[in-house]
């Protein structure tokens, strides 16, 4: 009787894993703005209101968040591969319901399945990209985990504005392309390496598991105005930004509304590159300041109307988000314990996507009655004041934290030396 001989399947190198999956985290986020330069084509077509293209929105966000806190943990027991599988055949499915809607209830179908799929897979591939970078010290996993999804955000809204302007079928094209490229992906995660050993307590994990240590609890309030500012700002330009430019500044072209969510998020892809090695706590607190600013010119630009200023505006409120996310995700990093870091940020985005969607619905609800115009202006009112007011949370911190250093080292408890410059150099590297 003979043994059937089966061979290993072939993974590929650890490298190239990590750059596969980084492939595959920027394209869930080209997916994910893909839509917002379309919103104002279907909204033409259907007809329907700013409430519904909000909730339209809001919807991905909201998924998303559920799926990432319960589903999150879930490959640390079954293995990545599998649980990424899965999720890239949701995303593909996904796809395939934008490109055969008809009305804005497929549209909410398409936008839940793209939520629970891009949550899902965000998780494994954050987990991911940490196990399979160059060295265990390496800041590569962390910088990319940040920055291919604003570089897609960036490159979906982009791509799919030209599709829109200059090429036919706009609303199928672009999603013939994604659901292409998701099914390739999905045919390349057999061969990623698997970094984890299947162990019990899978049923365990889907329970969703937040927590906020006590150590951490002050800098996590102090940082909280500045994530619910950083993450609205992002919802109303996804959700309303090409409305803005087509209703209010009277630009015809869908492109261009493209641009305008390309702006921020390519702004902030550069500035989280930039800033990657400085110390979390100014970095946050001058993003804060650049964000302030920047709606600041957004408004005034609305009023005018100027397109120029309003464009100066949204890049400059993009340095803002970019540092201002880098920095307030770097400085709770460096706060919590390995073993606590993963039900920190699950806390941490529970605030981050209730702001990035529950703003924008009520931006929604409003605009009826108050109009696009008036409806922005209050919106970016309310941010502006987070921002300033995370910025004036962070001064007094610094200047409490520079009054204990002067006391204790007049008490002689303490004094600068090697430790405090280690610290500081552990700060800044986190």
């Amino acid at each position: 009787m003979h043994t059937k001989y089966r061979r290993p399947a072939r993974r590929v190198s650890r490298p190239v894993g990590f750059w596969l999956l980084t492939v595959t985290l920027f394209a869930l986020f080209v997916a994910a703005s893909a839509p917002s330069p379309l919103y104002v084509v279907y909204q033409h077509r259907w007809g329907f209101s700013p409430t519904v293209l909000t909730t339209i929105f809001a919807v991905y966000a909201l998924a998303l968040l559920i799926a990432l806190l319960i589903v999150g943990g879930l490959s640390d027991y079954i293995g990545r591969r599998p649980v990424l599988a899965v999720a890239l055949i949701v995303e593909a499915a996904s796809m395939a319901v934008f490109l055969t809607a008809d009305g804005v209830g497929l549209l909410l179908v398409a936008r839940i399945l793209q939520g629970l799929a891009t949550g899902a897979a965000t998780g494994v591939i954050s987990a991911g990209l940490m196990d399979l970078q160059p060295s265990p010290t390496s800041r590569l996993g962390s910088l990319l985990n940040s920055a291919a999804p604003a570089a897609g955000l960036a490159l979906g809204a982009l791509g799919t504005g030209l599709l829109v302007q200059y090429a036919p079928a706009p609303t199928t094209l672009v999603f013939v392309l994604l659901i292409t490229a998701f099914l390739l992906l999905t045919a390349a995660v057999y061969f990623l390496p698997e970094p984890v050993t299947p162990q019990p307590g899978a049923w365990a994990s889907l329970r969703p598991q937040m927590a906020v240590p006590p150590q951490v609890r002050r800098t996590f309030l102090a940082t909280t105005p500045c994530l619910v500012a950083t993450w609205a700002i992002s919802g109303l330009y996804l959700s309303l930004g090409p409305s803005l430019a087509v209703g209010i500044l009277h630009i015809g072209s869908h492109l261009v509304g493209a641009v305008v969510v390309a702006t921020l998020y390519s702004a902030g892809t550069v500035t989280s590159l930039l800033a990657r090695n400085l110390a979390p706590q100014r970095v946050m607190a001058v993003g804060c300041v650049a964000l302030a600013v920047g709606t600041v010119l957004t408004l005034l630009a609305l009023v005018g109307p100027s397109t120029p200023l309003f464009f100066v505006g949204t890049a400059l409120a993009g340095v803002g988000w970019g540092s201002s996310l880098l920095g307030s995700f770097s400085a709770l990093a460096a706060l919590a314990g390995p073993t606590e870091r993963a039900k920190l940020f699950a806390s941490v985005y529970v605030v981050s996507y209730l702001a990035f969607s529950v703003p924008a619905v009520v931006a929604g609800l409003v605009t009826p009655s108050l109009g696009l115009r008036t409806t922005t202006v209050w919106y970016g009112i309310v941010v502006i004041v987070l921002a300033l007011l995370a910025v004036v949370e962070a001064a007094v911190r610094r200047r409490a934290a520079g009054r204990s250093v002067t006391v204790a080292s007049s008490d002689g408890l303490a004094a600068p030396g090697p430790s405090h410059s280690g610290a500081a150099k552990v700060g800044r590297s986190q």
